[in-house]
């Protein structure tokens, strides 16, 4: 009897085993792994029922079944229904929108998204997933007009823009130069309404159009166009000899005070300090005014004609194109992209229009700089100074005195070169020197504009 008991015991015990073990391997194979595929989808708020959507699935096991159900209130409608033939642990898909018949008229619609991997799991039917996500629908068009503008841009030069932009779910409203240079818009007047200088950059050749661009939550998007007659610039070609002292004297240096590194040859200086830094320079322009600049609501624009250093000669104008040589041998060109004064060392420079200092700091080229923003995204620059009279984030007033000239940055000697800046872009410092084109161009323009406004 107790032989027979111990048989049993051993019989029941290799059943346990063998179940324990069944168990074991159920849940420790990879035929039987128990996660669910993992879903990823690009979520929006609000959906234009034009673009497609986007979806990702993934799983270790394959993905065996997907299925995307677009649903409203009342209708349901499937976009697509597969099961894959051939293991593929990961897919992307773009699904196409609806086309949509007279029974589905929701607003807000689900999108519900379902998976099924390879396992064996779940009695060999595999894991699911199933995730619903809310979307609004939304195909209506932002509203985009062009109010007013200046008649005509000069090639380097700037002009004004008056537009009317609205939509509900708005999301990004500006100025597009050839869809390579955004210029932001500034609230103006009254509601719904924006102001922009726009620029014309010099390093641009060709215009080919100016647009309004207006984006919603949904990505909808109106392009206005904004009719520009457009004017040629007289470029003046200068051909300058390179020393190798100069380049060894100040090229160098610039370099070392902007911390980058000096390049071997007298040529491959020169050329990093010109072209290289120079592009870094120009960017932190660009980046700075466009990050500090004014952007509060302007009922009324009023700017005096800057002026030129008092008791100085130009020694170079806007848009020289320079050719540079260093033993009779072109090694580099550049825009010049401002006025060049110089009158006794160490001149007195004073702010010719009240602002706020943006920038006051070291600036490779442009040597010690100071940037006043005037509000309207127009800015003056002061260059190659030696001797600093206001702070950054200081509020200026007209005729202020704010640095002395000097010889700081790639400069022969010491002069102030002066730039007018459109959003962080150099532009034709003439135009805003002269009191008819403000007048014409700007002012008017936004007194034109403001009737047009108020008989809406």
């Amino acid at each position: 009897m107790k032989r027979k008991n111990n048989f049993t015991g051993i019989i029941v015990l290799v059943v346990l085993v063998a179940i324990a073990g069944g168990f074991g391997f159920v849940y420790l194979s990879p035929q039987f792994e128990q996660n669910k595929p993992e879903i990823k989808f690009e979520e929006k708020e609000y959906w234009n029922l034009k673009d497609s959507l986007k979806i990702s699935i993934d799983d270790n096991s394959g993905i065996k079944h997907y299925k995307v159900i677009y649903k409203d209130d009342n209708n349901e409608r499937v976009l697509e229904d597969k099961i894959l033939d051939e293991l593929k642990n990961s897919i992307d898909l773009e699904i196409k929108p609806p086309k949509l018949d007279m029974f589905f008229k929701g607003e807000n619609v689900s999108i519900i998204l379902e998976a099924t991997d390879r396992s064996k799991w779940n009695f060999f039917e595999g894991n699911s997933i199933r995730k619903e996500y809310r979307i609004k629908i939304d195909k209506k068009i932002p509203v985009a007009n062009v109010i007013g503008n200046s008649f005509a841009i000069r090639h380097g030069g700037s002009a004004l823009v008056i537009v009317e932009v609205h939509d509900e779910n708005l999301k990004d409203a500006y100025i597009s130069f050839n869809d390579e240079e955004r210029f932001d818009l500034i609230p103006f007047y009254k509601e719904n309404f924006y102001i922009a200088l726009i620029a014309w950059p010099v390093t641009i050749e060709e215009f080919k159009r100016v647009n309004l661009i207006a984006i919603d939550k949904a990505n909808n998007k109106t392009i206005t166009k904004v009719p520009l007659y457009i004017r040629a610039l007289k470029v003046k070609n200068d051909n300058i000899k390179l020393s190798e002292k100069f380049v060894k004297d100040i090229s160098v240096n610039v370099l070392q005070k902007s911390g980058l590194d000096v390049p071997s040859t007298v040529e491959e200086i020169f050329v990093k300090e010109n072209r290289i830094l120079r592009k870094m320079n120009t960017d932190v322009l660009k980046e700075i005014t466009r990050k500090f600049m004014n952007k509060d609501k302007i009922d009324s624009f009023s700017i005096k004609p800057f002026k030129r250093l008092e008791g100085s000669k130009t020694v170079a104008g806007y848009a020289d194109r320079r050719h540079y040589y260093f033993n009779d041998e072109k090694i580099d060109q550049a825009w010049h992209l401002g006025m060049d004064w110089a009158s006794i060392k160490n001149a007195s420079i004073k702010a010719t229009n009240s602002g706020k200092v943006i920038f006051n700091d070291y600036l490779g080229i442009y040597g010690n700089t100071i940037v006043i923003d005037h509000k309207l995204g127009l800015q003056s620059l002061y260059a190659h100074t030696s001797k600093s009279h206001v702070m950054a984030g200081e509020e200026v007033r007209a005729n202020t005195k704010i640095a002395n000239t000097g010889s700081t940055g790639a400069v022969f000697g010491d002069h102030l070169h002066f730039g007018v800046l459109v959003q962080g872009i150099e532009v034709n410092p003439l135009e805003w020197m002269d009191k008819d084109w403000i007048k014409t161009r700007i002012t008017d323009v936004i007194i034109d504009a403001k009737k047009v406004i108020n008989s809406k």
